[in-house]
């Protein structure tokens, strides 16, 4: 069964960077997509970025274009999650999902339902 693990989650000022991580365990993630979430309080869950099982395929939500970076190292079994210039708004519970999907886009990826237990990120000075 596969089991996630997210960390890397802290207290960072404004403009400052993290980079989450969320290591696999009870089976190889060669073949599963995966997808970063986050939920701030009294908000709905939203996806923040994406990737294919080969990595040749990426989504970013707009609110993190360009600040955020998804990568992965399938023979460490983790994905990571790269975020710099962060803003108070990024505050949050991040999680890490995957779903089995060996397809091309991430954007055919059908719903994730694998979870990680979520770590917190706190933005501010």
């Amino acid at each position: 069964q596969l089991q996630l693990v997210e960390s890397g989650g802290g207290l960072v000022q404004p403009g400052g960077s993290l980079r989450l991580s969320c290591a696999a365990s009870g089976s190889t993630l060669d073949y599963y997509a995966i997808g970063w979430f986050r939920q701030a309080p009294g908000k709905e869950r939203e996806e923040v970025s994406s990737i294919s099982s080969s990595g040749g395929s990426t989504m970013y939500a707009d609110s993190v274009k360009g600040r955020f970076t998804i990568s992965r190292d399938n023979a460490k079994n983790t994905v990571y999650l790269q975020m710099n210039s962060l803003k108070p708004e990024d505050t949050a519970v991040y999680y890490c999902a995957a779903t089995l999907w060996g397809g091309r886009s991430i954007h055919s990826a059908p719903p994730y339902d694998h979870w990680g237990q979520g770590t917190q990120v706190t933005v501010s000075s």
